[in-house]
């Protein structure tokens, strides 16, 4: 899963890019609205965190701007303590969530979650796709009531496809949703990582689709 962070202070920003990595996001960051703006635009990103007191494009004018563009991915804006015409107008303008500073950050991260779970149509933090369970809050993978240990890779791969369980998902989108923006990303990879998760959640754990890409299937 991918995050996209705009916010202008430097050790905030590094903070918050920090703990959502360590939480298992991969993480790329802005420090002003025109650089936001460009990786919103150019970029595939399952939420963003916005502060609306940006240089150069406003935090409001930038949520104007991506939803009239038919930019519909969440997105966590982050505004001053007590600034409540702000909330107001920035879930007007089309945020799906706000967060006042100062913050802890563990709240943020589980708003993260929890709008990521929400936009894949998700009410719990626990998703099951057939035998196969993962618990988003604790990074937890279970295939068959079995824990099952995977890399930070894995994870992020069977997560994605697990939030969209039942959908194909394409090598290209998932090499996006997996590395940051900086990363040389190589969709061959994806091929191992899917190879690795079948030896270790069971052969028929994961779909090939033919030249479209792969499925986990639902619960039935």
């Amino acid at each position: 899963m991918r995050v996209l962070v705009v916010e202008d202070e430097p050790r905030l920003a590094e903070h918050l890019a920090s703990a959502l990595g360590d939480a298992g996001y991969v993480v790329d960051v802005a420090a002003d609205g025109a650089r936001g703006d460009f990786l919103a635009q150019t970029e595939r990103y399952d939420v963003v965190v916005l502060d609306l007191g940006l240089p150069r494009i406003d935090g409001l004018s930038l949520l104007d701007r991506w939803r009239q563009a038919g930019l519909a991915m969440p997105v966590l804006v982050l505004t001053a303590r007590g600034s409540w015409h702000e909330k107001v107008r920035g879930i007007d303008a089309g945020a799906d969530d706000y967060l006042a500073k100062p913050f802890h950050i563990e709240e943020v991260i589980a708003r993260v979650r929890a709008l990521v779970r929400r936009a894949a149509g998700h009410a719990s933090s626990e998703l099951r796709c057939g035998p196969l369970t993962l618990d988003v809050a604790r990074a937890r993978v279970s295939a068959h009531g079995v824990p099952v240990a995977l890399t930070a890779h894995e994870f992020r791969v069977l997560s994605y496809l697990m939030h969209h369980c039942g959908r194909v998902v394409g090598q290209a989108e998932l090499t996006e949703h997996i590395y940051a923006q900086a990363f040389e990303r190589d969709s061959n990879t994806v091929e191992v990582f899917i190879a690795r998760l079948r030896r270790k959640l069971g052969a028929e754990s994961i779909k090939t689709v033919r030249g479209l890409g792969y499925c986990i299937e639902p619960t039935r």
